[in-house]
This record gives structure tokens, C-alpha cells and sequence, in this order.
């Protein structure tokens, strides 16, 4: 673009030839979608049965290159383990902890199903301290044997996890771990665009927790926010490089409604929605300033109005009048898939890692955690254990089909970065990235497509 061009005459002609641009959109995110009608009735037992049987294939040939060779035998059912000699199992792994919340004593409580209490952290990062109260067991259809031992003291484990484990039977009937071993990261990763010539690098934009509320429907650094994209904000350089931002992802929580009243109230202010409603028109008008000049997709999260159990179905675009009239405007699912310019993404609201930090056995940050959970091969191992979801029985959609070229996960407490690779001789690598809370961090992530470099850029007040 010629420089001598104001720069929102620039945006305006990206916005007009977007769509050679940038192919962005849902194409991996239907396996996300849940069509047809809607059955809450079932159990979740063929969910477990499902993940177990396609990723059981896939662990037992990576611990068969590790353990194999005829030195170890594989004992293919958990309950068969005799004796002291070495051998290595297959199973799911459930940990039972004092620090799991009942959901029984919950709507025994308050009479209404909402999120699993959290009780307080001693320490205030988030996470309980599950490794002095917890006891991990490995289970398959034949049943289920206790893990012991030192390798236990320092694995990174959660409930819903498919995994091997090299070891012996105790004289107790439980099994000492010597080494554990996991499905792995996919092979099959699209091959990275070639990079553009010359100062064109490209970006996507992640923002998280927007979290306008009746109070405060657009804060000043949401208006900030809004300008920068724009190409409105600061100096002439960074006014150019802000016009090579060509996809913004919000990546959940962009609004928080009072909840609706418990049963029945005769208090007409009580049903009163209006304030509500004006709240919604107030973050349409936001998105649509932002989707007028550069493709846009809208994550729910957990305070929005959409489904509570994951995978998330979209928010409904009727709430977003103004933003859908441009057609780079998506309300997608959480989980969601899309390809920027031939770059894969795979993200997530972050209700899956903040359930793994609150339950892993010895859990680490939270980008360390969603690298872990790609070397699981599966994004939501703790569902529907202790993260709720949807009952599927014929398919688990939170398996890893490929790898990504980025995973990112919104609304955590600062932001990170960190790759994980599928191994050295596949070469496959998966950009991990966190994105903060913006209502409390003002702080976005930039994405540079040719490099999957991560710029933290802060906007609005030090």
C-alpha cells in the first residue's frame, strides 16, 4: 500500500479485499459442532469408552518403540498384572481427590445446577493442591489398579488421560511406576505457508476477557483497543504495522449478564431484561467498529450466552445485529479450529486448562499444561469428570485429529508462550500460546504468521 495513504483509507481497502486475504473460518471447527438434537440423557461411560479405544492404539505403538523389542510384554488388561516381573499397561487414568466438588451437595445447596464450586487456593494461583489427598488409578474395561511410586511424585497427570505405564505389581496388589508413556502429538501437521517477501509479515490479534458489564458495557480500554486495531492509535509505525493485523480472534468471556433469578419472583424488576439487552447492543456496536475493517471471530466463553458444558455452540449471531451485516464477522464454537493464510489455529476459551490447573496431580503453568495436554493427544482430558460437557457417544471430539501450527488458549493470568513438538525425527511443532484477561492485564497477543513470534503489546494506561 502506497505510504502517502491515510491509514484508514489503507484499513478500508484491506477491508474490501479481505477475503483474498484471509481464509479464515470454521473448516476444523464442525467436529465441534453438535448437530441434530440436543440429549442430555445419556451417560457419559461411552465418552470414556470412545477415547479409550482410539487413543489405546496409538499408546500401545509409542510404547511399543520405547519399551518394545521382546524385553518388556505388554499385559493388555490392567486386572491380568501377576507378580513382580516387568511389564507395561494401557488405561485410562482417574484420580480421586478430597479437593473434586460434589455436584450433589451442590444443587443440594442452592437448588440450581451451576459451575462446579471452586473452593479457596491457599496459595492464590489458582490451583488446588491435589498431590497430598489424591490417588491415581489406571483403568481399562477389566477394571482398575492403583499407581505408586517415586515416578508418580513428579508426573503430570490428570483424570481422562489415555497413557502407558512401564512397572511392577506391588506385594499390596498396586502398580509401581517406573515410566509412563503417551499417545503423543499427531504427525500429520499442514506445512507452513512460504513467508511473504519483504516487510509484509502478517498478524492475528488475541484478545480475552473483554468481560463488559451492565456497569461498564466499553470501558476507555476497550475504545483503545478498538482504535489500535483500527490503525487510529499511537505513532505513524505503529499506526502501519497495526494494518498488518488481518484476523482478530476474541477468545471467550466478552460480556458478563446477571444471572437470571432462581425459580419463580413475582418482583417485575427481577425479570426485567431490558438492562441486559442494551448491554448486547452495546458489544455488537464495539464488534461491529472492529469488523467493518478486519475479519473478526467470536468465541463464547464462561460468562456468555451460550452453552455451559463444552464444546460450546456458538453465540447466537442474532445477538450480534450490527456485527454480522460484514462478512468477516464469525460467532464460532469453544473449542474452535481456523486457518489464516494456511496457518492452522486450535484454541480455546480456557475452561479446559483452568480445570487441569485446579486438578492435575503435580500440574504446572498453564501454557505448560496445554503443551502437556497436545502430548496427551487430547485438549480436554478432565471432561466430563470434573469439566462439564456434552454426553457424545459416538465420538470424542476433543481428540487431536493433526497438529496445529498454533494452540491457543484464552482468559489466563498473563501471557505465555512455549513449543511442543511431536518429535524430532516427525518434525511437527505446535506453537503454544496464553492469552491474559484484557479487563484486568489490558494487554493482546500478536501472532506474526511467517515466524509464530508472539508480541504482547499493552494497550491503554501503565
Amino acid at each position: 500500500m502506497p505510504k502517502n495513504e491515510p491509514l484508514v483509507v489503507q484499513r478500508a481497502k484491506q477491508a474490501g479485499h479481505g477475503a483474498q486475504q484471509v481464509s479464515s473460518g470454521e473448516n476444523g471447527a464442525q467436529s465441534f459442532r453438535i448437530s441434530g438434537r440436543r440429549v442430555y440423557t445419556r451417560q457419559f461411560d461411552q465418552l470414556y469408552y470412545k477415547r479409550l479405544n482410539e487413543l489405546k492404539p496409538l499408546v500401545a505403538e509409542q510404547a511399543g518403540r520405547r519399551w518394545g523389542g521382546g524385553k518388556v510384554q505388554w499385559t493388555p488388561r490392567v486386572l491380568n498384572v501377576e507378580g513382580p516381573g516387568l511389564t507395561y499397561i494401557i488405561g485410562t487414568v482417574f484420580i480421586d481427590s478430597d479437593a473434586k466438588p460434589s455436584t450433589l451437595d451442590e444443587v443440594e445447596r442452592t437448588h440450581w445446577i451451576a459451575d462446579p464450586i471452586v473452593a479457596a487456593d491457599e496459595e492464590g494461583d489458582g490451583r488446588y493442591r491435589t498431590h497430598e489427598s489424591a490417588v491415581v488409578h489406571l483403568e481399562d474395561e477389566s477394571g482398575r489398579i492403583r499407581l505408586v511410586g517415586k515416578e508418580m511424585a513428579k508426573a503430570t497427570l490428570a483424570s481422562g488421560v489415555v497413557a502407558a505405564v512401564l512397572g511392577a505389581e506391588t506385594p499390596s496388589g498396586e502398580f509401581d511406576v517406573a515410566e509412563l508413556c503417551f499417545a503423543g502429538m499427531p504427525d500429520a501437521q499442514p506445512p507452513l505457508p512460504q513467508a511473504p517477501s519483504g516487510d509484509n509479515d502478517e498478524y492475528v490479534a488475541f484478545v480475552s476477557g473483554l468481560n463488559a458489564t451492565i456497569d461498564q458495557p466499553v470501558t476507555l480500554e476497550m475504545q483503545l483497543l478498538a482504535e489500535y486495531i483500527l490503525g487510529s492509535l499511537g505513532s505513524e509505525d505503529t499506526q502501519r504495522a497495526c494494518a498488518q493485523i488481518v484476523q482478530v480472534v476474541v477468545a471467550g468471556d466478552l460480556m458478563e449478564l446477571p444471572a437470571p433469578p432462581l425459580g419463580h419472583t413475582e418482583d417485575p424488576k427481577a425479570n426485567d431484561r431490558r438492562a441486559s439487552a442494551k448491554l448486547v447492543a452495546q458489544v455488537d456496536d464495539f464488534l461491529a467498529d472492529i469488523a467493518a475493517s478486519v475479519p473478526l471471530l467470536v468465541m463464547p466463553g464462561r460468562g456468555d450466552p451460550a452453552d455451559v458444558s463444552m464444546p460450546q455452540q456458538p453465540i447466537n449471531r442474532g445477538m450480534f445485529g450490527q456485527s454480522r451485516q460484514f462478512s468477516g464477522f464469525v460467532s464460532t464454537t469453544n473449542p474452535a479450529c481456523l486457518t489464516v493464510n494456511g496457518v492452522s489455529l486450535l484454541g480455546t476459551s480456557g475452561q479446559n486448562i483452568d480445570d487441569l490447573r485446579h486438578y492435575a496431580v503435580n500440574g504446572e503453568s498453564a501454557c505448560q499444561l496445554a503443551a502437556e495436554s497436545l502430548r496427551w493427544r487430547h485438549i480436554a482430558p478432565t471432561a466430563p469428570d470434573t469439566l462439564w460437557c456434552y454426553p457424545f457417544t459416538g465420538r470424542d471430539p476433543f481428540i487431536l485429529e493433526h497438529s496445529p501450527h498454533v494452540y491457543f488458549v484464552g482468559n489466563q493470568d498473563a501471557a505465555d508462550s512455549a513449543w511442543a513438538a511431536a518429535g524430532a525425527s516427525a518434525g511437527a511443532r505446535t506453537r503454544v500460546l496464553t492469552v491474559p484477561v484484557f479487563k484486568s492485564s489490558h494487554k493482546i497477543v500478536l501472532l506474526n504468521l511467517s515466524t509464530l513470534d508472539c508480541t504482547v503489546v499493552h494497550v491503554g494506561r501503565k
